[in-house]
C-alpha cells in the first residue's frame, strides 16, 4: 500500500468538480456553477484580437515566457490597478494560472501545518482546498449583511495572536454570500489589523460587476484604503474576459511575490503565455469597458429574476441576500433542514444548486445553500427556483 503525503491526505473534496459537472448537465436547470455563461463570452473580440496580432507577436505567445508573465501584460495590468486606485510602491505583480493558483502560492510559501487563518463564514470552496491541503487550521467568523464580524475578528486575534498567520477575505459581491462589505465595516476591520503582522488575503474577482453605477464607490479594495498593510491583492480575467483564458494574478508587497514566484517556479514555469498575449491585447486596445457596459445589465437582470421568483416561491422562515453586482444569492433555512436533502429532490425534479457545507471551512454547518444566476438561461430562472422552493417546503 503506497503512503501519501501529509498534504495529499488533507486535501479536501471539494464540491468544485460536482457542481461543474451539474451545470454541465443540459437535462437540469443549474444555479451550481459559479461562472459566465458561453454566450456572454466576448467570442466576436476574441477572434479580433488573435487575428490582429502580428506573425512575431503570434510565434511569441506559442513559447515560454518568463515566470513572473509576459512583460506586456503585467504593465497593462499594473495601469489598471492603477486606474483602481492601487499603489505600486513596494508592491509587486506576477501572473498566475487562475486566481486559485495565487491562493495555493499564498497558502504555500506562509502556511505551515496547524497554522491558522481567519476566514469567513461562508468562505469560498477553492480557498477552504488550498489551505486545508496544507494543514491550516482554519477559524471561520461569521458575515452579516455589512461584512465580517469584527467583535468576533478582534476577540479571535485575543485568543489566537500566536497561531493566526494569515486572513483570507472576499469583501465585495462574496462568493458565495452575494454582500458586499460597508465602508464602515471595511475601516473597522483596518482598524483592527492594522498593527498585526498577517498576511491578508484579499480575494476580489467581481468588484467590476456592479449593477448599479451609485454602487460602484462601494467596490474600492482593502488594498486602496489600507496601502500599508500586507494586503495580497488576488484578482482574474475569468468573470470579465473568460475563465477558460485561467488568468489571474497576484498583487503585493515585493518580498511576498518574490517568494511566491519561486514557489509557481515548482509548479507550472509559467502561467500560458497564448492567453496572456490575449488579455494583454484585451487590455491595451481598450476592449474591457465596453464589454463590461454590455454585461453589467445582464447579470441585474438575471439577479432580479432569481429574487422575484425567490419572493413568490420560498415559503416564510427562508432568508436570502440581496446581491448589489457579482453572481450570488446565499439562501438560510431553519438549522433542521438539510441543504443535502434538499438538492436531493431538487435534482430529483430538474433542478441545482450547491449545498452550504461546502463554504463552511469546518464542513459542518448544512441549512444554506448558493444560488448562482450568472449561467442559468433568463428563461428558466424562475422555473428553477420554483423546484427547489417546492423541495424545501417538503422538508419544513
Amino acid at each position: 500500500m503506497v503512503d501519501f503525503s501529509l498534504m495529499a491526505k488533507n486535501m479536501r473534496s471539494s464540491e468544485i468538480r460536482r457542481l461543474m459537472k451539474l451545470a454541465a448537465d443540459p437535462s437540469t436547470i443549474s444555479f451550481s456553477g459559479g461562472m459566465p455563461a458561453n454566450e456572454l463570452f466576448p467570442i466576436d473580440v476574441v477572434d479580433e484580437l488573435y487575428n490582429g496580432l502580428d506573425l512575431k507577436t503570434k510565434r511569441i505567445a506559442m513559447q515560454y515566457g518568463p515566470t513572473p508573465g509576459y512583460p506586456p501584460l503585467l504593465e497593462a495590468l499594473k495601469n489598471y490597478l492603477v486606474s483602481r486606485g492601487i499603489s505600486m510602491e513596494g508592491q509587486e505583480l506576477i501572473i498566475t494560472t487562475g486566481a486559485q493558483q495565487a491562493l495555493n502560492l499564498l497558502a504555500k510559501v506562509f502556511i505551515d501545518p496547524k497554522d491558522m487563518i481567519i476566514t469567513e463564514y461562508p468562505s469560498f470552496i477553492g480557498g477552504i482546498a488550498a489551505f486545508k491541503s496544507y494543514d491550516a487550521d482554519l477559524l471561520p467568523i461569521a458575515l452579516d449583511n455589512d461584512g465580517i464580524d469584527t467583535d468576533a475578528v478582534a476577540s479571535a486575534i485575543t485568543t489566537h495572536a500566536d497561531r493566526i498567520k494569515m486572513f483570507y477575505l472576499n469583501p465585495v459581491y462574496h462568493n458565495p454570500a452575494g454582500i458586499i462589505y460597508s465602508n464602515d465595516r471595511k475601516n473597522r476591520l483596518l482598524q483592527i489589523l492594522a498593527d498585526k503582522p498577517y498576511c491578508i488575503i484579499e480575494d476580489d474577482p467581481y468588484s467590476e460587476l456592479w449593477f448599479d453605477e451609485a454602487d460602484k464607490p462601494k467596490t474600492t479594495p482593502l488594498k486602496v484604503m489600507a496601502p500599508d498593510l500586507p494586503i495580497c491583492y488576488v484578482g482574474t480575467f475569468a468573470k470579465i474576459f473568460g475563465p477558460g483564458l485561467r488568468l489571474g494574478w497576484l498583487f503585493g508587497p515585493k518580498d511576498i511575490i518574490d517568494k511566491c514566484e519561486l514557489a509557481k517556479q515548482s509548479m507550472d514555469a509559467c502561467t500560458t503565455t497564448f492567453t496572456q498575449v490575449l488579455a494583454s491585447e484585451y487590455l491595451n486596445k481598450g476592449k474591457l469597458a465596453p464589454y463590461l457596459t454590455w454585461l453589467r445589465p445582464i447579470y441585474k437582470r438575471r439577479a432580479a429574476l432569481m429574487l422575484d421568483a425567490l419572493k413568490a416561491t420560498m415559503p416564510q422562515g427562508i432568508t436570502w441576500t440581496v446581491p448589489q453586482g457579482g453572481f450570488y444569492v446565499w439562501v438560510t433555512m431553519p438549522e433542521h433542514v438539510n441543504a443535502t436533502d434538499v438538492l436531493n429532490n431538487a435534482l430529483a425534479q430538474g433542478a441545482a444548486f450547491v449545498i452550504g457545507s461546502a463554504f463552511d471551512p469546518l464542513g459542518v454547518k448544512n441549512n444554506s445553500m448558493r444560488l448562482a444566476f450568472s449561467y442559468t438561461p433568463e428563461d428558466q430562472i424562475a422555473k428553477g427556483i420554483g423546484i427547489i422552493a417546492d423541495a424545501v417546503k417538503t422538508l419544513l
